[in-house]
């Protein structure tokens, strides 16, 4: 399977809270629902409609499924709503248990097996596990070197500071961009896949429930 990583980002980086106020308030941000003003239906929601269509899974941090787990369940007969409730969806906890994962087709990796148990996805046969949000989880799946492909919704707005997806441990990892499209809203969507360069001293670590 191949690990694609949907993000909206801002132009210094940031991916935190771009949904709503209450999205993800942690160190005191201020911005959440940022992404709302350059939000493009054909173009964005173009891209989120066809990185759904390829998945075969999808792949969240704790704090992430939760968010969703509340919004689409609510919305079913939407071809959207009805496809992500469909999916399989694998939720990285260190805090619940199988108990807690009420939304359809939802499966619990522990966090501490995560990176083990992530690795074993990507080396099964299948299209692709997508991840849409989840910043912490995206940042260790980054530094692990088990991203395949990055689609980044980037905004044309600066924020100051708040969560990245990108590792900080000083280790390069080279992607090539595949395509650029314009949104009318000044949004861009950028794909990059992962190039052929090996990348050198990528990180160890486990993922947080982001």
């Amino acid at each position: 399977m191949r690990i694609v990583i949907t993000e909206f980002i801002s132009l210094d980086g940031v991916v935190q809270a771009p949904g709503g106020p209450q999205e993800d308030t942690d160190g005191g941000f201020a911005h959440g629902g940022w992404s709302h003003a350059y939000f493009d239906p054909e173009v964005l929601g173009g891209a989120f409609d066809a990185a759904l269509g390829r998945a075969e899974a999808l792949l969240y941090g704790r704090r992430t499924w939760q968010t969703m787990a509340r919004a689409w369940p609510r919305q079913a007969g939407d071809p959207f709503a009805d496809r992500i409730n469909g999916l399989p969806k694998y939720v990285v906890s260190g805090t619940l248990g199988e108990a807690d994962l009420t939304w359809n087709n939802s499966r619990l990796v522990p966090g501490g097996e995560a990176v083990a148990r992530i690795r074993e996805l990507r080396a099964a046969e299948g299209g692709d596990l997508a991840v849409m949000g989840s910043p912490t989880l995206a940042r260790t799946l980054l530094g692990e070197d088990l991203v395949d492909e990055l689609q980044l919704l980037v905004m044309p707005v600066v924020l100051g500071g708040g969560k990245s997806i990108f590792p900080s441990d000083g280790a390069k990892r080279p992607f090539e961009l595949v395509s650029s499209t314009a949104a009318k809203s000044g949004a861009q969507v950028c794909v990059y896949r992962r190039a052929a360069q090996a990348p050198a001293g990528a990180s160890s670590g486990s993922p947080a429930e982001a």
